[in-house]
């Protein structure tokens, strides 16, 4: 499960690097970055959506914050 995390952040972050490249070189008047920019938005929904599930089927579990009651 890590290694999935690693590639879709490497996805994310590389979504957004073209989309400079072509904000850069096309100076924004082709939709070359737009696009980039949905894949980015694409990648980071499908990534929260992927943790959420495996939280749900249990494949990861969170350790989150101990919460002490009545100290």
């Amino acid at each position: 499960m890590k290694w999935v995390v690693v590639v879709a952040f490497v996805l994310i972050i590389g979504s957004l690097m073209s989309a400079m490249v072509f904000l850069v070189r096309d100076r924004g008047r082709t939709r070359n970055v737009a696009r980039a920019l949905a894949f980015r938005v694409g990648f980071s929904v499908a990534l929260f959506l992927l943790i959420l599930l495996a939280q749900y089927f249990g494949w990861i579990h969170s350790t989150g914050i101990p919460v002490r009651v009545g100290g």
